[in-house]
């Protein structure tokens, strides 16, 4: 019996082990070859020579004026920041509304956001370029946030409710009993309680927004001023497609936060979700 159990266990394993080595080996070429001549990485794209490993590479397109990478990381951190706070702003009070409010309309109206989730924003993407032209929100940064925010708002307002079920509504009560109105109660008792599960929000959002390309691409329009870290990338690696000592360095460098992000922060993103941000 326990061998007809360590089968299936050691199938997982291998299963997951060659999903991640799958998934690794894009990575792991981009790296090594960001630190190579353009003579070695055609010769060998999947070595590395530490005789020959430099970070002129890496410097240079650091300093590169066909795409300015400080300034892609300005343009994509406030595009994130700004999407997480159009998305979290209006996400809490609707979630709370949802939460607190047991009816058929209610659980309709989360149901109606819930199915959002499952249309890729692509789709919606030109429907969307045509009401932000009649807005005049067209080519604007606003425009590409209230958009990126929109397609944010239903994962984000269906985590939420289901975390605001889980706390109990004794905590409303006895507010109100002291006199508090609705949106004191949310934003003063019910808010700070929702840390863990706002951080999650907040980093799967910054994850999204970071690695966007088509939406900033469509909306601001290949000669807008602002370029975030994925446009910029796309503008400065076409230019140079063959030469891949300029590439390589470049999509490193464009990887490399959104990465450091993500290590660093994924317990939170497990911990959000796993204190019952999926449940109720």
């Amino acid at each position: 019996m326990t061998g007809k159990r360590m089968f299936p266990k050691a199938m997982r394993v291998a299963v997951v082990a060659v999903l991640c080595a799958a998934m690794l080996v894009p990575m792991y070429i981009m790296v090594v070859n960001a630190f190579k001549p353009q003579q070695e990485i055609l010769r060998s794209p999947l070595g590395l020579d530490l005789s020959t490993a430099t970070f002129d590479h890496l410097a240079a397109a650091w300093q590169s004026t066909a795409f300015p990478v400080i300034e892609g990381y300005a343009v994509s951190l406030f595009l994130v920041l700004a999407c997480n706070a159009v998305a979290i702003g209006a996400s809490v009070p609707g979630a709370y509304a949802i939460a607190r409010t047991p009816t058929p309309l209610f659980a309709f109206l989360l149901m109606f956001f819930v199915a959002g989730m499952f249309i890729p924003a692509q789709i919606i993407l030109v429907p969307a370029i045509f009401v932000l032209k009649a807005l005049g929100l067209m080519g604007t940064f606003p425009g590409l946030v209230l958009f990126m925010s929109a397609t944010m708002i239903p994962f984000t307002l269906f985590v939420f409710s289901g975390y605001i079920r889980m706390l109990p509504r004794s905590l409303d009560d006895a507010a109100a009993i002291d006199g508090a109105g609705r949106q004191r109660i949310l934003w003063t008792i019910i808010f700070p309680l929702m840390r863990p599960i706002v951080a999650t929000a907040f980093i799967l959002n910054t994850l999204s927004a970071w690695n966007d390309f088509v939406s900033p691409q469509l909306i601001l329009g290949p000669g807008s001023q602002f370029r975030t870290i994925t446009t910029g990338v796309y503008a400065a690696v076409s230019t140079y497609s063959t030469n891949y000592e300029i590439v390589f360095p470049t999509l490193l460098l464009a990887v490399t936060p959104i990465l450091l992000i993500f290590a660093i922060m994924q317990r939170h993103i497990i911990g959000g979700l796993s204190s019952g941000a999926v449940k109720g």
